[in-house]
């Protein structure tokens, strides 16, 4: 393919995570296999807490909710890498990857804010448990979940609309199995100033800006919990939340992984490597590990598929 200085162009190359023919029905079937369990599992959170009415509850309220946004992330990457492999191809079309950036970013951010609420919802439950049930209203939840939504959809749209301004000159392969934005602009001319500002900004404001809310509510979590004086307390209050600091953990270390591969020079392949691990590992983890940690959750999915979970 030709490079181009003209924003008309027509396709992209995604290069994918190998270019090694042999290896590509391994990784089709690797990646098949994560993207059916990360569905399915998902699915089934929705499904036991939408049905038992003893989980409806703030917690399980924002659970729902991050396993809907879980299933829409996966959605937006996985298949197109499956269906150029499965046709030996590696093309995506210029409308195709803009509108790949547009959905990444919108539940990558989602996801990021989702994760902060529910952080917000066991400080809540922990420090303040008499008060919890006004302070948590259906309202306020609803609430939540809409600005971290309109918060999200408004950067993935100016990120969006400011990709659309790029000219490029330098070819047109990317060397990721997505369309990731830092790697689309890197192909771009060098009138990209402005992009670079915004993403990094984007990055601070939205990525970085929520962790020391999270680190604040679990460190009142840890406090509160040191002052209960059963070991029984102790244990069913450090439960509620290990779940989530576990997914919170997982979400940012993968995220910090990505950051410090694409920092590094000669990176494009670990870079890509290393997104798989947020963009497909860490949402195929989440119901494992909120089912495995969770009494209720296995409950209502035992109730579901008729056996035990273990």
């Amino acid at each position: 393919m030709e490079p181009s200085n003209d924003t008309g162009i027509s396709d992209f190359l995604l290069l994918g995570l190998s270019e090694e023919p042999d290896l590509q029905p391994l990784i089709f079937g690797l990646f098949l296999s994560m993207y059916l369990i990360t569905v399915c599992g998902n699915l089934l959170i929705i499904l036991a807490v939408t049905t038992d009415s003893h989980l409806h509850t703030p917690m399980y309220f924002f659970l729902v909710n991050l396993s809907f946004v879980d299933i829409c992330f996966i959605s937006t990457t996985v298949p197109k890498m499956l269906q150029n492999i499965q046709n030996n191809s590696k093309v995506i079309t210029y409308a195709g990857c803009i509108t790949q950036i547009y959905f990444v970013l919108l539940f990558a951010g989602w996801d990021d804010f989702l994760l902060t609420v529910m952080a917000y919802d066991r400080f809540v439950a922990i420090c303040h448990p008499l008060h919890y049930t006004v302070i948590m209203n259906p309202r306020l939840c609803g609430l939540l979940v809409l600005v971290s939504w309109i918060i999200s959809a408004q950067n993935s749209l100016l990120q969006s609309l400011m990709a659309l301004r790029l000219s490029f000159c330098t070819g047109m392969e990317i060397p990721h199995f997505f369309c990731e934005l830092s790697k689309v602009v890197g192909q771009a001319c060098p009138d990209k100033f402005l992009n670079d500002m915004v993403m990094y900004f984007a990055t601070v404001l939205l990525g970085v800006a929520p962790l020391p809310g999270i680190l604040y509510s679990y460190s009142k979590i840890v406090s509160s919990i040191c002052h209960i004086s059963s070991i029984q307390g102790k244990y069913k209050a450090f439960s509620t939340c290990a779940s989530h600091l576990s997914v919170v953990s997982l979400f940012y270390c993968t995220g910090l992984g990505v950051y410090l591969s694409s920092a590094s020079p000669q990176s494009s392949h670990s870079s890509a490597v290393a997104s798989v691990m947020y963009t497909v590992v860490t949402p195929m983890l989440n119901p494992f590990i909120y089912s495995l940690r969770n009494r209720d959750i296995k409950s209502a999915l035992k109730r579901i598929v008729g056996v035990p979970v273990i």
